[in-house]
């Protein structure tokens, strides 16, 4: 690509982001660019000045940039400015420009000092300026002033972020030479986004306001804190001189003349000044913009491609044409219905391998979480025995009672019985977002619909919060039945003969040794002086925790038995940010080497969970909240005379018992429940809701099939009306004809008689005589 060909890269990527800023996005690409950051009055304003020859950005105390102003220099033979919100008009007066720079920021901003990240695009013509393309970024600021809202030090640090922490995004730090460099706030940020300073160009300003007998030889010789672009130094008006409008090619010749006299800079004074800078960052911006646009020219590809991919889905639709629409509308509502089901019941297309997702994670809630969360409300031993004390003392009142009472067991068989509530209304609640969630995973594909996907989701949550009642008053009825009677016969129940024979060592026994419940990675987390954290493959047993090097399982490290063995929660450390877990034996003895407790961390919460329900199921228990003395507790429920005790023992092991029997019903009816009442209620739910759609949309056809049926006939009655009507003007024109043809011919017939014969004289003659005569 020839010169030519190079100076015309900086137009195109001027075209595309007024393309961008006119459509208000970015369609997710990172154009090359140049922003400029600094503090407050460091001289960023007057550089971009310098650049154009002109005095047209705002200017004041405080906070002045509040919006990021993309200012694109073109040369041109002609001068003028134009923005991009005032499309056509050309601006010559560049005093103008600043007055219309100001009533913009205000228009979103306000006058109250605030920022806003929107962009105004201001294209600057003229014959004095190279193409380039900068990006003018508000000043960092420390401490709020006026009516600024009290974080705008963190509003302005996120609005530079968003431009510089973009790899495409060339960085102009300009910092004045008058204050330490260590302390530049555009350095400190500039460092943080490139810290190997590949994409920082350094601008030193207030060269000349140095202290006399200081000077910046060493930073801009890039030896202080070298980068890789290097530094330039430029000499800007001083506030007397904008003040006194003092012309900016003067200023352009004092500069000129500061570096050429001056005797730390005049060697270097041809790497110097504001048309060195400008020169340098035309062809930084150039070659930048060249070395990115093979992987700007992938990205486009790519979704362009994206984009074609998109547009096939709706080549057959017809905005114009309703019965697409209301096709297209049931086709997206069905697929919603069907990925629904495939994420609940498992039989997805698309099965994801990175996590639990739908139908997994609440089937992990019914039979890992739940279980261990009635596990976690298991009796405090010291407490349950005081409070069995306390009921049979209470219960004999002032006499000593020879018999286990019945009603003692039945008062505290109750009060655990209502701690199963707590535990179940959380699995309900568990469930019912692991159901919103799938609802808005199955609600991706309509994104090109964000009315019909809000629409969707507002629908179907609100029937999940309806069922929501309805089930925990369901799982509430089945604690309250359970309440109101306690079934003594049931078969698994021991019975007050056996609770007497039956001790503590027994019930705690183990169905089924030697079983292996669980394999899997963890990190056993051991401080640095120990041999640090490390990953170990761990195989869980009814009776014992071993770990191995790797899951050949050939190396042990370890085994563990799980006599005496509780689980508690551990807090991350610096050693580790995973989620831990720890296991300690009851009875302060070393668990592992000189350790009384182990850490395990797995590699999310999901997983610690998972660990703690497969312990729950090898008889490991959490560790209880409770506090080991308690002061304040009355001496007589801490010792107790042998009938007593024996007593409680029995009690003890009845609830034991009762309470087993309640959690195997429970933990088989909560599922139940919940699958009835919610989950199969939604996908019932959801179709109904699709039959009644279309029964509606068979009725509004069969309405419009009458509607164009009626039309039909009255368009033959309008026919056959018009045909009557035009027969009857026939008939009417033809009798019509007739009568005056009728008449024509009676009035020429009459016209043809003969004339009559001319009148005589009457001759009287003599009458005959008469018979009388």
């Amino acid at each position: 690509m020839g010169n030519r060909g190079m100076e015309e890269l900086i137009p195109l990527i001027n075209k595309l982001q007024d393309a961008f800023s006119s459509i208000g996005q970015s369609c997710h690409l990172e154009l090359p660019q140049i922003a400029v950051v600094g503090g407050q009055s460091a001289g960023k304003s007057s550089v971009l000045e310098n650049f154009v020859g002109r005095d047209f950005l705002p200017r004041g105390s405080g906070i002045v940039t509040r919006r990021p102003l993309i200012l694109q220099l073109v040369n041109s033979k002609a001068e003028y400015a134009e923005f991009l919100h005032c499309k056509g008009r050309k601006f010559v007066d560049f005093d103008e420009v600043r007055l219309e720079i100001e009533a913009e920021t205000d228009r979103l901003t306000g006058s109250n000092k605030g920022i806003s990240p929107v962009p105004i695009n201001l294209r600057v013509y003229s014959p004095n300026v190279l193409n380039l393309t900068l990006i003018d970024l508000p000043g960092m600021t420390k401490v709020a002033v006026g009516d600024q809202p009290v974080d705008i030090e963190y509003q302005i640090r996120d609005m530079l972020l968003q431009f510089i922490s973009k790899e495409s995004c060339l960085i102009l730090a300009v910092t004045p030479a008058n204050t330490d460099l260590a302390n530049s706030d555009a350095l400190k940020i500039s460092k943080e986004m490139d810290p190997q300073g590949l994409r920082t160009i350094g601008v030193i300003t207030k060269l000349d306001l140095m202290d006399e007998g200081t000077d910046a030889r060493d930073i801009l010789e890039n030896k202080l804190l070298p980068l890789r672009r290097g530094y330039i130094g430029v000499v800007n008006r001083s506030q007397k001189d904008i003040d006194g409008r003092k012309d900016i090619k003067a200023a352009l010749a004092a500069e000129r003349k500061f570096f050429l006299s001056h005797p730390a800079y005049r060697h270097m004074a041809e790497r110097m000044g504001t048309p060195y800078l400008q020169k340098t960052l035309n062809q930084q911006l150039t070659n930048h913009i060249r070395d990115t646009l093979p992987a700007l020219r992938s990205k486009l590809q790519s979704q362009l491609l994206s984009l074609e991919k998109e547009v096939d889905e709706y080549k057959n639709f017809k905005p114009d044409d309703p019965a697409r629409k209301t096709k297209a509308l049931l086709q997206m509502v069905q697929q919603f219905g069907v990925d629904f089901e495939k994420r609940i019941e498992g039989s997805g297309d698309q099965v994801d391998t990175l996590e639990l997702s739908g139908g997994a994670r609440i089937n992990r809630i019914f039979h890992e979480r739940f279980p261990f969360e009635l596990v976690k409300m298991e009796f405090d031993e010291k407490e349950l025995r005081r409070e069995i004390s306390y009921a049979i003392k209470n219960i004999h009142g002032v006499r000593t009672g020879l018999f286990t009472p019945d009603m003692a067991f039945e008062a505290i068989v109750k009060k655990q019985l209502i701690k199963l509530k707590e535990p179940c209304l959380k699995c309900i609640d568990l469930v019912i977002q692991e159901l919103i969630n799938t609802v808005r995973q199955c609600t991706l594909k309509l994104n090109s619909y964000p009315l019909l996907r809000e629409e969707t989701e507002r629908i179907v949550t609100t029937y999940i919060r309806e069922r929501e009642s309805k089930t925990k008053d369901q799982v509430m009825l089945l604690i309250d039945i359970e309440l109101s009677y306690i079934n003594t016969n049931h078969e698994d129940f021991i019975g007050f003969a056996n609770a007497q024979q039956r001790s503590a060592a027994v019930s705690k026994k183990r169905a089924m040794p030697n079983q292996v419940i669980r394999r899997g990675w963890l990190t056993i987390n051991i401080s640095i002086m120990k041999g640090g954290s490390k990953d170990y493959w761990f195989i869980l047993t009814a009776e014992s925790l071993s770990w191995y090097k790797d899951e050949e399982e050939k190396e042990k490290k370890f085994m563990l038995p799980l006599d005496n063995l509780k689980l508690r929660d551990a807090e991350k450390g610096f050693m580790s940010t995973k989620p831990t877990f720890a296991i300690f034996n009851t009875e302060q003895r070393n668990v592992y080497k000189d350790l009384r407790q182990i850490e395990l961390a797995c590699d999310s919460q999901e997983e610690v969970d998972s660990w703690k329900a497969s312990f729950l199921r090898a008889g490991v228990y959490p560790e209880k909240d409770q506090p080991e003395n308690e002061e304040g507790v009355p001496a007589d429920s801490l010792s107790m005379d042998p009938q007593l005790e024996r007593q409680v023992e029995t009690i003890r092991n009845l609830v034991d018992s009762y309470i087993g029997i309640v959690n195997k019903s429970i933990r088989d009816l909560m599922p139940k429940t919940i699958m009835h009442l919610m989950i199969n209620s939604v996908s019932v739910f959801w179709h109904s809701l699709h039959a009644l759609h279309d029964l509606f949309t068979l009725i509004r056809c069969l309405w419009d099939l009458f509607i164009n049926y009626l039309l039909l006939f009255f368009s033959f009655l309008c026919f056959f009306l018009y045909l009557f009507i035009f027969v009857v003007y026939v008939c009417l024109g033809v009798y019509s004809i007739l009568f005056a043809y009728g008449v024509d011919r009676h009035v020429s017939v009459c016209s043809r008689r003969p004339p009559a014969a001319p009148n005589r004289p009457t001759i009287i003659r003599p009458s005959e005589p008469s018979l009388l005569d």
